[in-house]
């Protein structure tokens, strides 16, 4: 039985790879924590507007963070291909221009992605309509929408930028850059939203403005840091009309199941909240409210999938099946450990953690609140497998595996999840809470499968190698 248990036995090694893996994510972790404060900030902000804006600005969040999360994996892999060049050595000059060109087509592909996006979005209301959801709740969703398009293309740019530093394992003062960011756009957001300084209060689309207008501080605050380094300078280059045929092919042919996988996952839970709409606008304000609070500690599994992709990128280059075997199953350990303490929390203490969001005393906000407490207890059951399929995820991209990802979100999101949610809010009836026992189904079911498809590439690659060694 101890043979077959995928940790490793001996405590000092398991220290060692927690401590490595650790180190790496984080920076990252608190940078997304840091990162997911502006939407947050965004949605506290809501909840002083009232529920028909919390629910207005979660259907807006839901279709921005389907392109933005989409535009992400297209550029994900950047410091998977970084990582892999500058293996080789970045004082050969073949492997520093490999660097150079991979981050040109980085940024041109987020170029591209951010433009197709921003068109996109201002056609989203439209799309909306059709789809059964409140008119006064679509009306806000568009004005918000059409605020935050202008933000996605410096919002990729930024994620170019840091993957590339990432790669390098010299990610820089991303954490002091955005808890930065975060303090400008709660000043932004309180000024733009209220009105201040003569400044007339724009409502919910004030919260957008504000986003777009500290995306775009935070790209350019970050590539002027990055151009103080003397290392980064010398292999950052965005010139994207520069850009070698074989880096861009390169970049979008890894890039895009990646992208296509976190766009099945955000696809998904947006479709997730187009469900929970057509239930009231109650139900959507405490989908999102819930929903964020799931988001704020996903930001955990974002750093450790990151980090120990990277991990395991590097030892899975070098034919080290040992130790990408070890670093996998204990970044996995890792994130669902931090999930369940984090679940505990949320059973102790629901109305606390819901008070952050939902602070206006009226009758509105009270059934909102009483929704929200029934889906918080789901939600820390929700979470564990949430981390271990976003995890999983960065697993087999770290093995260069990213198509079989894709098609197991498919099959986990699409073809389990979706479908029983549909079937257990309206076949049984059980409304919202029906939507999230469907959410958390396919979540079960996709992390399972990213996982025995890690065992078996481990073996299969152990095998290989062994067949190689007996010739």
């Amino acid at each position: 039985m101890l043979r077959s248990w995928p940790l490793p036995l001996s405590l000092p090694v398991l220290k060692a790879d927690v401590s490595h893996i650790g180190a790496l994510a984080a920076p990252l972790i608190l940078t997304q924590f840091a990162q997911v404060a502006l939407s947050t900030t965004g949605i506290v902000m809501m909840g002083w507007l009232g529920p028909l804006d919390i629910a207005a600005g979660g259907l807006a969040l839901a279709v921005f963070n389907l392109l933005r999360t989409t535009g992400t994996g297209l550029v994900t892999p950047t410091g998977n291909l970084v990582a892999t060049a500058a293996a080789a050595g970045l004082e050969t000059p073949h492997a520093a221009a490999a660097v150079r060109d991979m981050v040109r087509a980085s940024f041109a592909i987020a170029t591209l992605a951010g433009l197709v996006f921003w068109a996109m979005m201002l056609g989203a209301g439209h799309a909306l309509r059709w789809m059964g959801q409140d008119a006064a709740v679509v009306a806000r969703t568009a004005d918000y929408l059409f605020a935050a398009a202008p933000g996605i293309l410096p919002l990729l740019w930024f994620q170019a930028l840091r993957n590339f530093t990432v790669g390098l394992r010299r990610p820089g003062p991303l954490l002091a850059i955005t808890l930065t960011a975060v303090a400008v756009n709660a000043a932004l957001n309180y000024v733009l939203t209220v009105g201040a300084f003569g400044i007339a209060g724009m409502g919910l689309a004030g919260i957008a403005w504000s986003s777009t207008l500290v995306s775009l501080f935070s790209f350019f605050v970050f590539l002027l840091i990055v151009r103080r380094d003397p290392t980064l300078r010398r292999l950052l280059s965005v010139r994207i009309w520069k850009t070698g045929r074989q880096a861009l092919w390169r970049t979008w042919k890894m890039g895009l199941p990646v992208a296509a996988t976190y766009g099945s996952e955000a696809g998904f839970f947006a479709a997730i909240a187009l469900l929970v709409g057509a239930l009231g606008t109650d139900a959507l304000a405490a989908h999102t409210v819930v929903n964020q609070a799931v988001y704020i500690v996903f930001m955990i599994s974002v750093g450790l999938s990151h980090a120990t992709s990277i991990c395991i990128s590097r030892t899975w280059a070098q034919d080290d099946i040992a130790t990408s075997r070890r670093y996998g199953y204990t970044g996995l350990g890792m994130g669902i450990a931090c999930m369940v303490l984090i679940g505990v929390i949320y059973w102790a203490t629901p109305q606390w953690v819901l008070g952050v969001f939902l602070h206006k005393p009226d009758a509105g906000a009270d059934a909102v609140r009483l929704i929200a407490g029934k889906l918080l207890l789901l939600a820390a059951v929700l979470q564990v497998f949430d981390c271990a399929q976003n995890i999983g995820i960065g697993i087999l991209r770290g093995a260069g595996e990213t198509g079989t990802s894709f098609v197991m979100t498919l099959i986990g999101y699409w073809a389990v999840g979706l479908p029983g949610a549909w079937l257990l809010s309206n076949w049984l009836d059980l409304g919202v809470t029906g939507v999230w026992l469907g959410l958390t189904l396919g979540l079960i079911v996709t992390a399972a499968q990213l996982v025995m498809r890690f065992r078996r590439l481990i073996a299969d690659r152990s095998a290989n190698r062994e067949s190689c060694l007996a010739l």
